[in-house]
C-alpha cells in the first residue's frame, strides 16, 4: 500500500481524483470544526451487518436542498435545510471544483475509535457516476482507496482543511474507506457534498 502525505512526494494518484491542501487555512478550519461540533442534529445510527445491529462508529446528520432524502446502509435520511455556514462552504467547493452539489453528509469522528469500513458512494440517488467533493476539519486521519479490479491501493493523510475530490469514475472503480486510528484523540469533521437525483 502506498503511503501519500503531500502531492510532492511524487506518487500518482488516479486521474480521477484531486487534493487540495489547506483549501481553508487552519484558523477557518479550527472555526468551522468547533461549529459543526455543536450541531444538535447529528446522530448514531445503526448499521446491519450479517442479521445483526450495530451503532454506527460515527455521528452524521444529512442536509440538502427542499424536498431532498438519501438512503444507504438501511438507513433512510431526510434532508435538513442548507444553514448559511454550510450554503457558504458549498459555494467554494463548487466554485474550486467545477461541480454543483445540492447535499452534503456530514460525519463526526469523535475520536480514532470511529470510523467508516470499506465502501462506494453508488447509492441510486447519486446517480450512475457520482461525484463527491470530501472537506475535512480536524484531526488529520488517513484515508485508503482500493480498485475493484487492479491489485492497486492508497493511503492519503487527510488534515485539517483539506479538499478532496472523487471525480467520475472513484463510486464506480474503486471503493474507499476510514479506518480506525486508535492513537487519534481529537475530533474530525468530514463534509461530503453529492449531488442527489430525485427519479
Amino acid at each position: 500500500m502506498v503511503f501519500l502525505k503531500n502531492l510532492s512526494d511524487d506518487l500518482i494518484l488516479p486521474d480521477q481524483v484531486t487534493i487540495w491542501r489547506s483549501f481553508y487555512s487552519t484558523e477557518a478550519a479550527d472555526a468551522y470544526l468547533q461549529y459543526f461540533l455543536g450541531l444538535s442534529s447529528l446522530r448514531q445510527g445503526t448499521v446491519h451487518i450479517f442479521g445483526k445491529t450495530y451503532p454506527t462508529p460515527r455521528l452524521e446528520a444529512f442536509f440538502g436542498e427542499a424536498g431532498l432524502s438519501y438512503s444507504y446502509s438501511n438507513q433512510r435520511f431526510e434532508a435538513l435545510p442548507l444553514c448559511n455556514v454550510l450554503l457558504e462552504i458549498k459555494k467554494a467547493v463548487e466554485l474550486t471544483t467545477q461541480f454543483q452539489f445540492n447535499a452534503v453528509l456530514v460525519n463526526l469522528y469523535r475520536n480514532g475509535l470511529d470510523s467508516n469500513g470499506w465502501h462506494a458512494d453508488n447509492e441510486p440517488e447519486l446517480g450512475d457516476d457520482p461525484v463527491v467533493a470530501s472537506l475535512s476539519f480536524g484531526a488529520s486521519r488517513r484515508f485508503y482507496l482500493r480498485s475493484n479490479t487492479e491489485n492497486k491501493s492508497l493511503k492519503l493523510l487527510l488534515e485539517n482543511g483539506d479538499l478532496l475530490l472523487m471525480g467520475k469514475g472513484m463510486q464506480t472503480e474503486w471503493k474507499h474507506c476510514i479506518p480506525k486510528s486508535p492513537r487519534v484523540l481529537e475530533p474530525r469533521i468530514n463534509l461530503t457534498f453529492r449531488k442527489i437525483i430525485q427519479r
